[in-house]
């Protein structure tokens, strides 16, 4: 029986150089000159360090840029509101992937919802489609690229 699975991931490889590229450029730009202002990446949290709030803002505006540039969807940036403390402020971006238990919920619900010949089961992190036509797999592909959910989402492993 022909199946597939729905995801959320990103590559953090990817994510590590477009980090890496808006530490670059913040670190050429004349506004941004002797202020200390740096990304740090680690276990998928960026920290993003600046003199005030308005830098941090300025910040996150260039770490989503390269983020889209490099193929990562920024809809999967959790944005942490800042902290200041004294002459440094502070700023947290999670970077989430995986579907949690109430998305796919959501997800099989849609699918549900569409009276698709197909099942959907959860599998941890991924949401497994299985079907007896391609056609009916296809349709849900479109029907969950057609749907508003708080993640981007990813098909892989289809198989025949």
């Amino acid at each position: 029986m022909p199946s597939f699975d729905v995801v959320s991931e990103i590559d953090q490889h990817e994510a590590d150089n477009a980090v890496d590229q808006a530490n670059r450029e913040v670190g050429t730009r004349f506004d941004f000159k002797g202020s200390g202002a740096k990304f740090e990446l680690s276990d998928s949290v960026i920290t993003m360090t600046a003199q005030a709030e308005f830098q941090l803002k300025q910040m996150l505006d260039v770490l989503q840029i390269k983020l889209s540039k490099r193929g990562i969807d920024i809809a999967c940036l959790k944005v942490d509101p800042p902290q200041v403390a004294g002459k440094e402020a502070r700023q947290l971006v999670t970077l989430r992937q995986g579907l949690d238990a109430p998305l796919a919920k959501k997800v099989v619900q849609a699918i549900k919802d569409s009276k698709l010949k197909v099942q959907a089961s959860i599998q941890g992190e991924q949401v497994r489609i299985t079907g007896k036509k391609r056609d009916d797999l296809q349709d849900v592909i479109a029907l969950l690229r057609g749907g508003k959910f708080e993640l981007p989402l990813q098909f892989n492993n289809f198989r025949d």
